[in-house]
Parts: C-alpha cells; sequence; structure tokens
C-alpha cells in the first residue's frame, strides 16, 4: 500500500420505522428515500426498521443503478429490518442474532418477534479491509422502569464481542445503527470500552444538524411529543461509530444530521433523523504497534463500567430465575390440580369435574411455556455475565500488575491520538 495512501468514505444510517400498516406514510416515504440516496450517491446506506421486505426489494430494485450491492439480515418472525446498500461489492456477510431480545408475552412492544441482530458486511477499498456493521438494540419504552435494561446490555455485550471476534483481519471498523442507548448509559459505556470504536458526533469538527446531535426531535411531527416530555432537545441514541487498526488513522470530516425534516423537502423520512457522515482513512506508519499506554483513569474507567454491568446482569439474572422458579410452581400446582379432576372423573363422583379440565391444562401449558422461556433467559444472563466477569478478572489481574488491561481490540487511534499530542 502506498505511504500515502488516503480514502474518503460516504456513510448514511437511518431507522426507517417501516411498520406495515402502522407507520405513518410508508410507502411515500421509501419513495423519498430512494431518491435521495439515488442523489447523494453514499458510498455505504445502512438501514434499520425495514419491516416489510417488499419495501426492501423495492428500494434494491430504486437504487440497483447506484448501489449495485445490497443485502437484507433475516431473522426472527418479523425479521430483524436490517439491511445495507453498498456502492462496492460486498465481499463477505453474515449475522448474529442477539440471544435474549425481550418476553414474547409484551406482544405490544414486538421486540422479540423481530429476532434484534447485528449484521457485518466486508468490503475491500483499494486494498484496505473494511468492517461493517449495522444493528438495531431492544427499545427502551420506560427509562424510569426499564424491565428490559439487563437484555439490552447483554445486547450490547454480544455486539462488542462479536465485532471483537470478526474484525481481527480488518483495517477499519464501523458500526452504524439505533443502539436505543443514550451516550452515557451503561450499555453505550461497555460498548465503546471493550471496541475502543469512537463517537463521530464527538469527533467531528464540522458537524451540522440537530441540537446535540439529537436523532429523535420535537420538531419531527412522527415522534411522540409524551416521550420526549422529559428531553426536551431530544435524545440521541443513533450512531455512527468507528476506529482504525495497527497502521491506518480514520478521522470523522464531516457529519449532518436532518432535523426534523428530510433533505430538498418538508416532511420527514422517518421519526428518526438520518446521520451522514463523511469519513477520511489514511495510511500511518506511526501506528505499526496498536499498543498505546493507558492512564490511572482510563483503567479505573474500565474496571468500573466492567463492574456495573456485571451487577445488572446478576440482577436481571436474579429475576429471571425467580420468574423461572415461580412458573415451575405453577406448572406442578397445575399437574396436581388436573390428577385430582382426573380421579374425580374417573370415579363418577363429579360429572362437573370433566368440564373444567381445561382450567389445569391451560395453567400448565402456560406456566410451562413461561418457565422454558425464562429459564433460556436466565441462562442467556447467566452466558453473558460469566463472559464479562472472566473479562473483569482479567483487567484486574493487568492492573495488580501494573500491565495494559487489553480485554478486546486495542485502541490503535487513540495511539495516534497520544502520538500527535507529543
Amino acid at each position: 500500500m502506498k505511504p500515502n495512501f488516503s480514502l474518503r468514505l460516504r456513510v448514511f444510517n437511518l431507522n426507517c420505522w417501516g411498520i406495515p400498516y402502522v407507520s405513518k406514510n410508508r410507502a411515500d416515504r421509501m419513495k423519498r428515500l430512494g431518491d435521495f440516496l439515488n442523489t447523494e450517491g453514499f458510498d455505504l446506506a445502512l438501514l434499520e426498521e425495514v419491516w416489510s421486505e417488499q419495501d426492501f426489494q423495492y428500494l434494491r430494485q430504486k437504487l440497483s443503478p447506484t448501489y449495485p450491492a445490497a443485502h437484507y439480515f433475516r431473522s426472527g418472525i418479523i425479521g430483524s429490518g436490517l439491511c445495507v446498500f453498498s456502492k462496492h461489492p460486498i465481499q463477505e456477510l453474515t449475522q448474529h442474532v442477539y440471544t435474549l431480545n425481550g418476553y414474547p408475552y409484551m406482544v405490544h412492544h414486538g421486540d422479540w418477534f423481530c429476532g434484534k441482530a447485528v449484521g457485518l458486511l466486508v468490503l475491500h477499498l483499494s486494498g484496505l479491509v473494511l468492517n461493517a456493521y449495522v444493528t438495531h438494540l431492544h427499545a427502551e419504552y420506560n427509562r424510569r422502569k426499564d424491565i428490559y435494561l439487563a437484555h439490552r446490555v447483554a445486547q450490547a455485550w454480544e455486539l462488542a464481542q462479536f465485532i471483537h471476534h470478526t474484525s481481527k483481519k480488518a483495517d477499519v471498523v464501523l458500526l452504524c445503527g439505533d443502539l436505543n442507548m443514550h451516550p452515557e448509559d451503561l450499555g453505550s459505556c461497555l460498548l465503546k470500552e471493550m471496541t475502543g470504536l469512537h463517537d463521530a458526533y464527538l469527533e467531528t469538527r464540522d458537524f451540522k444538524g440537530s441540537e446535540d446531535g439529537n436523532t429523535m426531535v420535537s420538531k419531527n411531527c412522527y415522534v411522540s411529543q409524551r416521550e420526549l416530555e422529559p428531553f426536551l432537545s431530544g435524545i440521541r441514541i443513533d450512531y455512527v461509530l468507528y476506529k482504525a487498526v495497527s497502521g491506518f488513522y480514520i478521522s470523522c470530516k464531516t457529519l449532518e444530521t436532518t432535523s426534523g425534516h428530510a433533505p430538498h423537502s418538508g416532511s420527514p423520512l422517518s421519526d428518526h433523523e438520518a446521520l451522514m457522515a463523511t469519513l477520511c482513512v489514511r495510511h500511518s506508519p506511526l501506528l505499526q504497534s496498536s499498543s498505546f499506554a493507558q492512564g490511572p483513569a482510563e483503567k479505573s474507567l474500565l474496571l468500573s463500567v466492567l463492574t456495573e454491568a456485571r451487577m445488572e446482569l446478576g440482577q436481571g439474572l436474579a429475576h429471571a430465575r425467580w420468574w423461572a422458579t415461580f412458573a415451575g410452581s405453577v406448572v406442578g400446582l397445575g399437574l396436581l390440580l388436573l390428577a385430582v379432576l382426573c380421579i374425580l372423573v374417573a370415579g363418577g363422583g363429579a360429572r362437573e369435574a370433566s368440564a373444567l379440565l381445561w382450567l389445569p391444562v391451560g395453567l400448565v401449558l402456560g406456566a410451562g411455556a413461561a418457565y422454558i422461556f425464562h429459564t433460556q433467559e436466565a441462562n442467556g444472563l447467566s452466558r453473558a455475565q460469566a463472559e464479562l466477569q472472566h473479562v473483569l478478572g482479567r483487567a484486574k489481574e493487568y492492573q495488580d500488575l501494573g500491565a495494559e488491561p487489553q480485554p478486546a481490540l486495542l485502541r490503535g487511534q487513540q495511539a495516534w491520538d497520544r502520538a500527535e499530542e507529543q
């Protein structure tokens, strides 16, 4: 690769809010989205909440002259809603479906039926290997009483691990998507600490768009104003995150968001605001080694985040085990009641008992399904907690020995920043 190698990458990300029969003006918004993407000609367009495969096929046909490569990530019952459109050939594709994703009986939320996932595409750009990830994590719904917090933290952990284990041959890592987490939330901190990914909004020197980079704002006519009441300026839950590995330096030249309306038209493209980033990658001989010195504050932050995440997963695990135990007890009670009624019916002592057989049968089936689900939930949380505990233990060992904790891919980007400061 030439010493003066440089690459300019334009990226588009949007949660499209494409729920069939529910989302307002869906067909019109998809049409205008296709027109806009064709006009702008991004290198990559990464979309979430394209719940209808017909919408994807429509966009694929419309965008094929500009984005010849495209893929729709299928999972769950409804689908992941994730899709990508690329100006460049896609060399590899895969996806990972999150182990935990809410509760099937919370039908009105619907996350469990979606099969939330992270999709990966690998691009080769002028000899540079780019791993681009697109994801959508579980929604929050109620910030004061968030019953899905442990699931979202577990998803953030799985996402970080997936990126770590699949990007070892990558030169540049890019993650876009709706994380459904504020920048200071536990899951966000865990993801960034474990991967070394940088937030485009915080890194760019040229930002244009909504206040504080928010991606759900009250100016958007599709946004529920009641949900945004605690946040006057809006919330930032959609991200463009990136990092360069050894030998490369990446920076965000510009970042732009829509501000309650679509570019070149008055009506919004979605209830979320779009993110448009211009990233610049260049070869850097300063980064032949990705090692860098972490200060005491950085070590302390890593340990603090890992400890808090372990505690949150532990609380979720205790909750899941309680429900599994309760459901198991109800199954036992239902079987006992069923046995009593069967004895009464067989003895002919109570004709009315036969009419009541449906009650214990329904109780056993319902409680049995709950027992299976919450047992599976407990196992998923236990696995994530065990993995996180191992990393935490290793980080503490490094700290005690005075070495550098290295829980994931080392942050070569920070090595460059430190070198520049010197």
